[in-house]
């Protein structure tokens, strides 16, 4: 049974039941489920809490940062936390955790599925089969086996679809310029320039997170350097990919095709020109959508947020806040 409350915790999103009977059950902390809670009211309310706990929903914006005067945590069940101006987190003293374990294995199968449906025309041909129609040649795709795959990024996720794509009897090369030159050895994969990658691969898969450096990342001139018969998935974050120009390069025949999970501004609007497009596959930001992911975010940042109040264990922050303010 829990003791006094030392430290208030609100979760402005649905957390699973696992995650919330930790907090509940650790002594000193009083937990308040507003799942939904709007941006407004959360401003309106957020001066009585001492941490944070939110998804993708809910928005940590400066204003709500601005009134949490006694915010001490903001915990992100997930791994990207563009959602969460962290650098006025970071001034104000606030620390700001992610989960970034609980789904990898989710979006490593997801950038997987999106990959074969992708090259292997999935959704299109179900979508023909159900208007009435028999058109085998028209779907006809190519095997991944014996294709070259480029990873952006080869963090956990990317990793995770470096070893799967290894199965599929595809070499892999990757870019990412804060990995130790040592690590691909054991991981089967092959450090390379971003040109270079986008020159070789068959496949092009994002797997770095939405900052400064890497908004727009992959835009016109990138597109360029890719093969005419490749195909980008990004199952990462939507601004690592420059729409406009993608929509052009897929519309002229400068790409073969695009699978996406993710987009600029989320929900997509109905008239995005990507969604009139035949050989791109859409799907509305399904990476973590699965129980397993949903359950180890949930508990992973109800761990992080306890043991950062308690314990003063901050293993799992993104930034380094500043506490002279």
């Amino acid at each position: 049974m829990a003791g006094p409350a030392r430290y208030r915790v609100l979760l402005a999103d649905e957390i699973v039941p696992r995650g919330i009977e930790i907090l509940a059950a650790t002594e000193g902390l009083e937990v308040d489920d507003r799942a939904g809670i709007s941006g407004a009211e959360l401003a309106a309310v957020i001066g009585a809490y001492d941490a944070l706990i939110v998804r993708s929903r809910t928005k940590v914006t400066r204003e709500v940062l601005e009134t949490a005067t006694r915010l001490k945590v903001v915990g992100r069940a997930g791994v990207g936390v563009d959602n969460v101006d962290v650098d006025v987190a970071t001034r104000r003293g606030v620390v700001v955790l992610n989960s970034p374990g609980g789904n990898v294995i989710s979006a490593a199968e997801h950038t997987f599925a999106l990959m074969l449906a992708l090259v292997r025309h999935i959704a299109q041909a179900d979508a023909s089969l159900r208007r009435g129609e028999w058109e085998r040649k028209r779907f006809r795709g190519v095997e991944l086996h014996g294709k070259t795959l480029g990873l952006v990024g080869a963090g956990r996720i990317g990793s995770e679809v470096a070893k799967r794509a290894r199965a599929f009897g595809m070499r892999v090369v990757a870019y990412d310029p804060y990995l130790s030159p040592e690590r691909p050895d054991w991981l089967g994969f092959e450090l390379v320039t971003l040109p270079d990658l986008l020159g070789q691969a068959d496949v092009i898969s994002i797997h770095v997170p939405l900052t400064d450096e890497t908004r727009g990342l992959i835009g016109q001139p990138e597109l360029a350097l890719m093969k005419p018969t490749a195909y980008l998935v990004n199952a990462a974050r939507g601004g690592v990919v420059d729409e406009t120009a993608l929509a052009a390069a897929l519309r002229s025949g400068r790409l073969a095709g695009a699978a996406l999970d993710v987009f600029d501004e989320e929900p997509v609007a109905p008239d995005n020109p990507l969604l009139a497009l035949d050989n791109v596959v859409v799907v509305p930001h399904l990476g973590a959508a699965t129980r397993e992911a949903q359950t180890g975010v949930g508990v992973e940042i109800c761990e992080a947020v306890r043991d950062a109040l308690v314990k003063r264990d901050f293993r799992f922050a993104v930034n380094v806040p500043d506490r002279s303010t």
